[in-house]
């Protein structure tokens, strides 16, 4: 199990943290105001995204190894209710998510990488538990990023490549010699990592 120690956690942990990245850099071109905002009733918004996030992270990884991730405490249906009331709040909630999520992976080591994960009584390995959350995260994040988007239409500034700079982007990468990396070390270096991964 020594491959999935170092090589898959060390590589789902940079994606955990990229998608946190992607979140707070959206939050940093908002104003508080505009967190709350809703293009329509049957719409979230980003305050509520983030305290459903919240919940699911505080149910899936508290106890990950030894309970089920679906928690008997965890009230989902008011995870979309409008219980946020200002951006102190909402990032004391998105920061406690993903401490939990982050502490919950460094309790994985090759000792307990065989221990099968329940999720409301189905039985999951490890990185299929872990990849379900991943992939769960990077889809409301990705909402999240949109909704800030259209909030701030031309005064967006891109989380990505900019569009049309896709040719200049890729000419810098094939300009260096092959190289191994993981695709987020660009993005999650020291200058732009967030303080509480």
């Amino acid at each position: 199990m020594k491959d999935f120690d170092t090589n898959y956690l060390v590589g789902i942990r940079k994606q955990f943290q990229y998608y946190k990245l992607l979140g707070e850099r959206t939050f940093e071109q908002l104003d508080e105001k505009s967190l709350f905002w809703q293009y329509n009733e049957a719409s979230n918004s980003i305050a509520v995204m983030v305290n459903h996030l919240w919940g699911n992270m505080m149910s899936r990884w508290t106890d990950f190894l030894t309970s089920d991730g679906e928690k008997d405490w965890r009230n989902r249906d008011m995870e979309f209710e409008d219980v946020i009331r200002d951006k102190d709040q909402m990032m004391l909630k998105w920061n406690e998510g993903w401490k939990c999520l982050f502490d919950a992976l460094d309790t994985v080591n090759t000792t307990n990488s065989n221990t099968q994960i329940f999720i409301r009584n189905q039985g999951h390995s490890i990185p299929d538990a872990i990849n379900r959350q991943l992939a769960h995260y990077a889809y409301h994040i990705g909402q999240i990023v949109y909704v800030g988007r259209m909030i701030r239409d031309t005064e967006w500034k891109s989380l990505s490549i900019p569009k049309g700079d896709s040719k200049s982007f890729n000419a810098e990468k094939f300009a260096r010699a092959k190289h191994e990396a993981h695709f987020t070390d660009e993005f999650l270096d020291d200058k732009h990592k967030s303080k509480t991964s």
